[in-house]
């Protein structure tokens, strides 16, 4: 809940976890367990579904946008797929020795030799 508009750090981040964590407890404690037993556990609710959100949320950004047409470089790199022997010819990258791609769940080959780079 935020106290006011402006002050956004006082707001609650995620409602349904701590509501269920709440309903963790109140049931724990209408089924007439232990108190310390039911709050620790209620408590580990509210952890492992926080950590669960946070990495979904993770998942879920967009990526990046790509950098301005100034920014990329002119390259002329012949890439092999050891695996199936797909080639790949790579002509713009973002720096000059990029990463090889994957492909087969593996990197790929370079087969264009360093001194046509």
């Amino acid at each position: 809940m935020a106290r006011s508009t402006d002050d956004t750090r006082w707001r609650m981040q995620h409602p349904v976890i701590s509501g269920l964590a709440v309903l963790t407890i109140a049931i724990g404690l209408f089924a007439g367990l232990d108190v310390w037993k039911v709050l620790v556990a209620g408590g580990v609710v509210w952890v492992i579904l926080r950590i669960g959100v946070t990495m979904l949320g993770g998942l879920a950004r967009p990526i990046p946008e790509p950098p301005p047409e100034g920014e990329l470089r002119k390259v002329k790199l012949h890439y092999r797929c050891e695996i199936c022997g797909t080639e790949v010819r790579m002509t713009v990258a973002a720096d000059i020795d990029p990463e090889p791609p994957r492909h087969c769940q593996d990197d790929m080959t370079l087969l264009t030799p360093v001194e046509d780079r």
